[in-house]
């Protein structure tokens, strides 16, 4: 029989600010706050600063949230926030499935509370699929192309685990899509996206998704259809440190979470055959009267230990391979970073070329070379703030994982150890 999600309270479709991006003006005056001129440019310019501020989430009047650059560069990191000071808070639970003529998926329900001024209600509460997360995170990088977006677990594989449906395979994709969010919630120019807006409160997402290219920005325009043909001569050195440093840390990581895979393997391996070793004992202990007692306390330390490897495979797989698995994609979502802002740059330095083989008496710099300039410095601005922003979420993340495993190793072998 057919199931469908019960329809849930929601404003549904309404009218949305639009949030100009530096990469999307059309004169260097709709540029907002100016950007500090990057050392590696050839072409400084002087524009007037102004000061910006934008307490509690709530956008200045002279330029959106998503349109400065150099706005987030003024923003605390998250864990410089108290919980009071953050106005919009998104879960992700409830997975519920629904099993209809054509296919069977899983839907989880996304809540939010907040106080912005963006939002029509103070609540709101509505169910989605993996493929409209999917959908929310094609927008963004459509319209923030020089921001990082976190990445969504993998689609189908998880290693180790065969049925999609299973309880163990949907709480763990339920962990990963709710900490997408909250990556999303707790970023100053993401939350304040009009894509993520509607994810987070239109009751019919079809709706939105049927319009296409129809809310595709300018910003991303600009950037999808920058060519290869124009070939970066070298990478400042910042930004060459942090290529090399993305290369280093995906093999590093990609080795340790192929051999944590093995070991859970291995210890899951051992764990089937522990558990055919506790009953001979048992059984040898009903035949020897006067041995009974000492084989049937070594049959329940057998038993003892198989509940306890058992438990710390479960916390490998559960805790401990996902944050690999999010860091190694969220590796690769840097480096796709890295490789826009390197072809914005190499389109700068070919019309600096054009300009300078032009053989009139220095003619005044063309307004399309100004404008590249402002994208390799939007660029620059938001790739470092995000690495910042990354590099301490990171830290935190595997510090509070590795003290959990080793919390969870000790427990194990107070629990193997107890005669």
């Amino acid at each position: 029989a057919a199931s469908t999600p019960k329809p849930l309270p929601s404003t549904g479709p309404k009218s949305l600010r639009e949030m100009p991006h530096p990469l999307a003006t059309s004169s260097s005056e709709e540029m907002g706050p100016a950007l500090t001129p990057s050392p590696d440019l050839l072409l400084p310019r002087s524009i007037a600063d102004k000061d910006l501020s934008l307490p509690n989430g709530t956008p200045v009047d002279t330029s959106s949230p998503a349109s400065s650059s150099s706005l987030l560069n003024r923003l605390q990191l998250d864990d410089d926030l108290d919980v009071e000071t953050r106005d919009l808070f998104v879960t992700v639970d409830d997975p519920k499935k629904h099993v209809c003529t054509m296919e069977t998926y899983i839907t989880y329900r996304v809540t939010t509370k907040t106080t912005r001024a963006e939002f029509d209600l103070p609540e709101y509460s509505v169910r989605r699929r993996y493929q409209d997360f999917d959908w929310l995170r094609n927008k963004l990088e459509e319209s923030q192309p020089t921001h990082l977006i976190p990445p969504l677990p993998e689609k189908f594989v998880v290693k180790g685990v065969v049925d999609r449906f299973s309880e163990e395979f949907v709480e763990t994709r339920r962990k990963a899509l709710d900490k997408f969010l909250k990556r999303i919630t707790d970023h100053p120019v993401l939350s304040f996206n009009e894509h993520f807006n509607v994810f987070l409160t239109a009751k019919d997402l079809n709706a939105y998704k049927k319009q296409g290219m129809a809310l595709l920005s300018k910003v991303g325009e600009s950037v999808k259809y920058v060519t290869g043909g124009y070939k970066l001569r070298s990478r400042p050195l910042e930004f060459a440190a942090i290529g090399d440093y993305l290369d280093t840390f995906s093999l590093k990581l990609g080795t340790i979470d192929r051999i944590a895979q093995r070991i859970i393997k291995e210890q899951l391996e051992y764990l089937v055959e522990l558990r055919e070793y506790g009953p001979v004992y048992s059984t040898w202990g009903g035949l020897e009267v006067e041995l009974s007692e000492p084989l049937e306390g070594v049959s329940a330390c057998i038993g003892n230990c198989c509940t306890a490897l058992e438990e710390l495979s479960e916390d490998m797989t559960e805790d401990f391979l996902p944050v690999l698995r999010e860091y190694i994609l969220y590796a690769e979502s840097m480096k796709n970073v890295l490789k826009k802002r390197d072809q914005v740059q190499a389109e700068y330095e070919a019309k600096l070329e054009a300009v300078a083989l032009k053989k009139e008496d220095r003619p005044k710099v063309p307004t399309d070379v100004e404008k590249c300039q402002d994208r390799v410095e939007c660029f620059n601005a938001d790739l470092k703030a995000d690495m910042e922003r990354w590099q301490n979420n990171k830290r935190q993340d595997f510090r509070q994982l590795l003290m959990g495993m080793a919390d969870k190793n000790i427990q194990y072998y107070e629990k193997v150890c107890v005669t």
